[in-house]
Formats: structure tokens, sequence, C-alpha cells
């Protein structure tokens, strides 16, 4: 039987390189991601389990994304803690990024930010399971 072992990377199309590698060069230093590699058309950053890779589109598919599309809907970083998530959406505001839906309480004991790259693509800083694990660690 197969058994995937977990996402090894995600790679995303997008329309404009050089704005999205300036976009996504801070958002990833600052989530602590390092340099993959670098071409003169992609680039991938990796914490060393999750890979993340950016390419430019091709001509004729330079095109922001629109939420509902067939494909992409969005990608959630699984972040330590609820903190961390607030301190994710101040740094995305200092960006300039659109917030789409602010850090709060998605789901029960589900904290979440959503906010969208250069192309409008939707990305998630997320913590599940503080509050469980916190009262079941008589915390």
């Amino acid at each position: 039987m197969v058994k995937v072992l977990g996402i090894d990377h995600l790679a995303i199309r997008v329309s404009d390189f050089a704005a999205s590698k300036a976009f996504y060069e801070k958002l990833f230093a600052f989530l602590e991601f390092k340099v993959l590699d670098a071409f003169e058309d992609s680039m991938g950053w990796t914490n060393g389990s999750t890979r993340f890779w950016i390419g430019q589109a091709e001509e004729g598919r330079r095109h922001r994304h629109r939420t509902g599309d067939v494909g992409f809907h969005h990608y959630a970083f699984e972040l330590q803690s609820r903190a961390e998530v607030d301190e994710l959406e101040a740094f995305v505001k200092s960006l300039g990024a659109t917030i789409v839906d602010p850090a709060g309480e998605y789901y029960e004991d589900y904290y979440a930010v959503f906010f969208l790259d250069p192309d409008g693509l939707k990305l998630e800083g997320m913590k599940y399971g503080e509050w469980t694990a916190h009262a079941k660690s008589g915390g």
C-alpha cells in the first residue's frame, strides 16, 4: 500500500514575477523560510519540511487569480500559536497586502487570518487546537 508522508511542495504561477518575488521574499523571511533555489523566472523557499515555488506564467496567461475559479483556493501555513497568527496579520498589513478575513475564530479552536498575494491568490496563517491542548494540559 502507498502512504503519503506529506505535501512536499506547492508551485504557483504568477503574472509579474518581480512583484511576486519581492512579496514572497519578505513573507518567507518573516516565516523563517530560506531560499531553496532561484532562477531567472522561478524561485523556491523551504523551512526544512515545506517547499513553496513561484514561477512566471506563460504569455497570454498573465492575469490575476479570481477566487472561485477552478483550481487553487488557498494555501494555509500552520503556525505555532494564535499570537503568531496575530503577528503575521500585522506583518502582511505592513506589506500592503489585502486582508480578506481578519484574524479570528473561524471554527471551534481554529484561529486564522486570510490575505492575498499580488495576484490575488489567497493565503492563510492558522493555528488549530491551541485551547484544546491547553485545557488538556490542565492550564
